[in-house]
């Protein structure tokens, strides 16, 4: 495919190019550069007017919970969502695996209308819910990463003693390794010192949530004298997610140790835990990733994302982060943190994109490109979706 006559963000800085033209070949980006000659054997397509960006990398989910919106709304964060005791723990359990299926459908068709060209869910549920949720994803075309888990969780006892990996989950864990794309921890909390080092061994992602909330990072100190991300940071994993009240030596540890951070600010702020200090996460030289994490909290929208946390930056702090790089965060930065060929508009990288109409209501006139798609770009302004080379979502 000949794409002509398009801007484009272009490259691991987003730099914004005017007018050129992009050869889409074998589901990559071949040739980007301005008057590329047109050959009669591929398709070729004036996108004038439209401004193709990567296609967003929402990096942290857990789609399974699409069943229960806003139910435990006035609850406390264990209340919600303890893995557990908590109400989404019960109606993952509860519920026929028929309806969670057909609810984990719609949230993928609303993240393709949405952009979002790559998801990674923290899969609950064992063996069965990461193949519940592959039988979900057979005939959708959004790129998925499962990182399952299986229903083992230590107490406070248990982890004061060390208590290891129990080899009656041996073969239980090894099945769940060989169907998903890695592991994905509840947290350190629930883990020995011996079973983070166990999980740490897998050679697929590691990922775990950390220091998310008050409660947990208290916690973490009362039962270790270690701060949660001290104990995180034993699974050896590739990024963590949340570090809402991580410290400034707990960030600069994940920095040298890990990829990146994903974080989840509407999350956050929607269970009463604030928002991550991304400040200081820059200044510790982490790699920041945006995710929208339980669709039972948020609806799975990365513009709102970006959108909410330029704001409530600047109303909470005085000080607004550039906008450039909170669009990294949706877009380049994921697919740093996952190690993959995705989120950027360069030679030889995946051909996940988006089509936005520049002319579109709310963007017209588009004097700043990155400040205009963070905070006035919504799903009306996508004209196409585009994963592997192929339009998924609308038309160019």
């Amino acid at each position: 495919m000949l794409i002509k006559n398009i801007s484009i963000l272009s490259g691991s800085e987003l730099d914004f190019i005017p007018n050129t033209d992009v050869i889409i070949q074998n589901k990559k980006f071949k040739r980007i550069q301005p008057k590329i000659g047109s050959d009669d054997k591929d398709e070729s397509v004036d996108c004038e007017g439209l401004l193709l960006i990567p296609g967003f990398i929402n990096a942290h989910t857990h789609i399974g919970d699409s069943i229960g919106k806003d139910i435990a709304l006035n609850s406390s964060v264990d209340k919600k969502i303890h893995p557990i005791f908590g109400a989404k723990s019960k109606i993952l359990k509860n519920t026929a695996k028929e309806n969670l299926a057909n609810f984990m459908k719609n949230t993928c068709y609303s993240m393709l209308k949405k952009g979002i060209t790559t998801f990674v869910d923290f899969r609950e549920g064992g063996l069965d819910g990461v193949i519940l949720l592959q039988k979900v994803l057979s005939d959708m075309p959004i790129r998925s990463i499962i990182l399952g888990r299986i229903e083992f969780y230590q107490g406070s006892s248990e982890i004061k003693k060390n208590i290891p990996f129990p080899r009656s989950k041996t073969q239980e864990f090894s099945l769940l390794l060989k169907k998903c794309d890695g592991i994905g921890i509840s947290g350190a909390n629930e883990n020995s010192t011996s079973v983070l080092t166990h999980y740490s061994k897998i050679t697929k992602i590691r990922a775990i949530h950390s220091s998310e909330t008050k409660q947990s990072t208290a916690k973490s100190i009362k039962i270790t004298g270690k701060s949660e991300t001290t104990r995180a940071l034993l699974l050896k994993p590739d990024f963590l997610v949340h570090m809402t009240y991580a410290t400034k030596s707990d960030l600069i540890a994940t920095a040298k140790a890990t990829r990146g951070i994903v974080i989840c600010p509407r999350a956050n702020s929607s269970l009463s835990e604030g928002i991550p200090n991304i400040e200081l996460m820059q200044k510790a030289g982490c790699t920041i990733a945006l995710g929208t994490d339980n669709v039972m909290i948020n609806s799975p929208d990365m513009f709102r994302e970006m959108d909410f946390i330029w704001k409530a930056t600047m109303g909470i702090n005085k000080k607004r982060i550039n906008p450039k790089e909170i669009l990294k965060m949706a877009t380049v930065n994921g697919g740093k943190i996952l190690n993959k060929n995705i989120g950027i508009i360069q030679r030889g990288k995946i051909a996940d994109c988006i089509f936005l109409d520049k002319h579109a209501l709310d963007l017209e006139p588009m004097h700043n490109p990155y400040a205009s798609i963070v905070h006035r770009a919504s799903e009306s302004a996508i004209k196409a979706v585009m994963i592997g080379g192929e339009i998924v979502h609308g038309k160019i």
